[in-house]
């Protein structure tokens, strides 16, 4: 199958030192317009993706995200998001990136070249054939994550990726690849633009999904989140409020005595119906 990196092709416009500040915002929104359409045509990847993801966490396994420089960090943020948003464990979604956690505020060097770096910290998690592992690279070809996903079949671990170009090395190892084709980035090669954003939301989608699949969503509400500061409280009680039709006073009495937002509709509801 042929491979073409798109992501490294030349930008579409050229000279962009000669440009405006005016001209040049406008001319990365309209390329960013493109993301969004690019990712409604992996819909079906992402589908096949998601639901692997949420057999594997019903039936106790965890995600695995793995990836280097900005894909690493855009999946330990997705990972890391979790926990608050969903009340889920902190070793439910996992993300790992090539370095170590110094890797994610400073690159280092030559650790995206490792072909065998990435199951060596994978294993660290005492990896198995209950969890996934989905890896993260934009341009589809770096040795950490590819090598990573090799071993994992080999282990019969089940492989996922997300990738931004179209027949790559990384989206032939894996089981459920997803490809978002975002093409020639406004500043060539610099793949922290549209591919970042396109992967930061295929990742929103992973996630949110199977939580939602999880039933870790009430409605459109969050309502297992963690109550960790004020806003989050005050969001809480409003939840309340709304789904028990009570006052302000009664919904915070709820929250302050049962510190969750679901245990406090479930207590309430339960009050009612007596």
């Amino acid at each position: 199958m042929s491979f073409i990196k798109t992501t490294e092709q030349d930008s579409l416009y050229n000279d962009l030192e000669t440009m405006s500040v005016k001209d040049i915002i406008s001319n990365i929104n309209k390329e960013d317009k493109t993301v969004p359409l690019a990712v409604e045509k992996a819909l079906p990847q992402i589908e096949a993706l998601i639901n692997q993801v949420t057999i594997k966490l019903k039936n106790g396994g965890r995600l695995f995200y793995i990836g280097a420089g900005t894909s690493g960090r855009l999946g330990i943020l997705d990972a890391s998001e979790c926990p608050p948003t969903f009340g889920v464990s902190h070793d439910l979604v996992i993300g790992l990136i090539a370095g170590g956690d110094k890797a994610i505020r400073k690159a280092v060097e030559n650790a995206e070249d490792s072909t065998t770096q990435g199951w060596e910290d994978l294993k660290e998690f005492n990896i198995s054939k209950k969890d996934i592992v989905i890896g993260i690279a934009a341009s589809g070809t770096t040795p950490y994550v590819i090598s990573t996903l090799k071993k994992c079949n080999q282990e019969n671990i089940t492989t996922g990726c997300i990738t931004c170009n179209k027949n790559s090395p990384l989206s032939l190892e894996a089981n459920y690849p997803i490809e978002v084709i975002v093409g020639p980035e406004f500043l060539t090669g610099s793949s922290r633009m549209k591919a970042g954003t396109a992967q930061k939301l295929v990742l929103n989608i992973i996630t949110t999904t199977t939580m939602i699949q999880l039933g870790k969503v009430k409605g459109n509400k969050m309502v297992d989140m963690q109550l960790s500061n004020y806003k989050l409280v005050e969001r809480g009680v409003k939840m309340i409020m709304n789904e028990l039709s009570i006052s302000k006073e009664e919904a915070s009495k709820l929250i302050n005595t049962h510190k969750s937002v679901r245990k406090s509709i479930n207590h309430g509801r339960t009050k009612q119906n007596r």
